[in-house]
């Protein structure tokens, strides 16, 4: 599996990966679900390098993630907001959050609480089967191949 070629592998974790499995591409997701939207509060947040910012929201464009939008005519400005498909990245996004939360967090707690606006409850995300409701772990989710994988090789075993 090469790194540069994981959008066209039959495999829904590589393409993602793909799109926002480097650390800037996730911290600019992070600061697009808090609401920062142009290319200096995005650099000022999080002391990256123009050229590597630059980078990064030109590839989350390209893949649908983002889109630009003019602010300022002179010099063009744009900000960067979420699409349907960026917007579709929070349970990805609450899920790792999640993670620090548990396993990362020093003595002084989490840097954040999320409150649900219709209970004002502060939360904790959880991941539920679609289907009856029940959380989902590990251990209680069997995998079958989809419509998507690769055809069995001859030993019978599915090609990665």
């Amino acid at each position: 599996m090469k790194w540069d070629a994981l959008e066209e592998e039959p495999c829904s974790l590589a393409r993602t990966v793909a799109v926002i499995g480097d650390r800037w591409s996730l911290l600019i997701l992070r600061e697009c679900f808090l609401r920062i939207r142009r290319f200096d509060e995005f650099q000022s947040s999080l002391g990256v390098t123009r050229h590597l910012l630059a980078d990064r929201l030109k590839k989350l464009v390209r893949f649908g993630v983002l889109r630009k939008i003019p602010y300022q005519d002179a010099p063009k400005r744009y900000e960067y907001i979420l699409t349907q498909k960026g917007l579709d990245l929070y349970p990805i996004i609450m899920s790792i959050v999640h993670w620090g939360n548990v396993h990362m967090v020093d003595s002084r707690g989490r840097p954040l609480l999320h409150e649900h606006k219709n209970c004002h409850k502060m939360f904790d995300p959880v991941m539920v089967c679609s289907e009856c409701g029940e959380p989902l772990t590990a251990k209680a989710v069997h995998v079958h191949p989809g419509p998507g994988a690769r055809k069995p090789t001859r030993t019978g075993a599915a090609a990665r």
